[in-house]
């Protein structure tokens, strides 16, 4: 991925506002859903009343491409819809995960995904948030 772009998905990441701006600065993330209630208007909270913001995204990693540096200050669970993709979390070393797998990503630990196969990787993110998490942490430079 060329600089512009990594530099564009860092800011997609980073960005605290409606999910609608974020598709504005990276097209690659398709923005699905950004919501802290149901259907019914119902806040959407935990057992101990803690509140949650839902944010869902299909993120698409073209042949070749990789994504910035960072990790995660929500649970994010991930869920590969096509191709393949492969994590390296530094020192912990890589995973690859393939059409049809489901994980709850690393949270402390910096990491970036690189699609090194033929085929368009395409992802189900979905961020398990409240309003004051940072869904992506870009490493510092």
């Amino acid at each position: 991925m060329n600089r512009t772009l990594k530099w564009m998905f860092c800011l997609f990441l980073c960005l605290a506002g409606p999910v609608t701006q974020a598709e504005e600065a990276y097209r690659q993330v398709q923005p699905l859903l950004n919501t802290s209630q149901t259907v019914l208007d119902e806040p959407l909270r935990l057992a101990d009343g803690t509140a949650l913001q839902i944010t869902s995204t299909i993120v698409t990693i073209l042949p070749g491409e990789e994504t910035a540096w960072h990790k995660h200050g929500v649970p994010l669970y991930a869920y590969i819809l096509s191709g393949e993709v492969t994590i390296d979390y530094g020192a912990q070393g890589t995973r690859r995960f393939s059409r049809g797998t489901a994980f709850m990503e690393a949270m402390d630990h910096w990491h970036r995904g690189t699609n090194q196969g033929t085929e368009l990787v395409h992802i189900l993110a979905v961020y398990l948030g409240s309003a004051t998490g940072r869904n992506v942490i870009p490493k510092p430079q």
